[in-house]
């Protein structure tokens, strides 16, 4: 089947990481369905969800089916490790998207990594870069953040670390946590920070709300949201550029010192990396 790697030539197996459809079943690739059929065992979050996804695609699969996620990924990795060095080719399959981005995959990997053996991808739909593509936010830089901490406490700290990310962040979060989380964002960055929020994705009921955070919270307020929900946030603006002034203090604590004003001001602006002439007049201007 073309898009299987020659087990013999990648050495004693491999793993494959294969992307399964969002929403949208006519988003399965034709390696994605050689890989089904062909692969000696299938590494599955949720077996019924799979079995599914086959039944819906029409086809057969011929290979091992085992049931691996976040709960049992710890006593199962050196099982399926086992395997690959016998010579099995593994496919790993999550319930949606990508694995090991957000879902269970990272530890395999990991460990596989850690022992040299072949690991390669079957790339195809991704929930955090169509939400991103569709966001209508700069996409040349981003950050995936998952879901935040359901905790106020602790997401208030993660959103306090995040404030002045400069770089477009993608988040998920469940339907009925939506509105407290878009609440925290409002609070966090202001309610003018642009954002926008991805709902069924690819599905038949798709839909992207953009606008300012307070704006979407507001939506979220009046309605019931449903869905698999993806949140993106545009970063936040380039941070104004310092002024000689700004660092007139920093001048004045090392005078009081007993440092010279001429070598405090050369010590501060070489630090500062701004002109020493200007910061000099600076301190000046404010002790007349």
């Amino acid at each position: 089947m073309a898009g299987i790697a020659d087990k013999d030539a990648a050495g004693p197996g491999q793993i494959v990481l294969a992307a399964t459809p969002i929403g949208n079943i006519g988003d399965a690739t034709n390696r994605l369905i050689g890989l089904l059929e062909s692969a000696d065992i299938i590494a599955a979050e949720d077996t019924r969800r799979l079995h599914r996804l086959v039944s819906a695609l029409g086809i057969t699969t011929r290979g091992r089916i085992i049931s691996y996620h976040e709960h049992n990924e710890a006593s199962r990795t050196a099982d399926l490790l086992e395997m690959v060095r016998g010579g099995a080719t593994l496919l790993m399959v999550t319930d949606a998207g990508m694995p090991a981005v957000s879902d269970p995959g990272f530890r395999l990997v990991e460990a596989a990594a850690a022992e040299g053996l072949t690991v390669t991808a079957a790339p195809g739909p991704s929930a955090v870069l169509t939400a991103l593509a569709l966001s209508g936010l700069p996409t040349d830089r981003f950050c995936f953040e998952g879901f935040l901490p359901r905790k106020p406490g602790e997401r208030s700290s993660r959103l306090a670390k995040l404030a002045n990310e400069q770089r477009t962040m993608v988040f998920f979060e469940a339907p009925h946590r939506l509105e407290p989380m878009l609440r925290a964002l409002d609070e966090a960055f202001g309610p003018g920070r642009r954002a926008a929020v991805a709902r069924e994705l690819t599905k038949l009921h798709e839909q992207v709300l953009r606008g300012p955070l307070r704006e979407l919270l507001e939506w979220a307020e009046a309605g019931d949201v449903r869905g698999e929900i993806a949140v993106v946030v545009e970063g936040a603006p380039d941070a104004a550029p310092e002024q000689a002034a700004d660092h007139v203090g920093a001048v004045n604590s090392l005078v009081e010192k007993g440092i010279r004003l001429k070598d405090a001001v050369a010590a501060v602006a070489e630090d500062a990396r701004i002109s020493k002439r200007e910061l000099y007049s600076a301190v000046l201007e404010t002790r007349s």
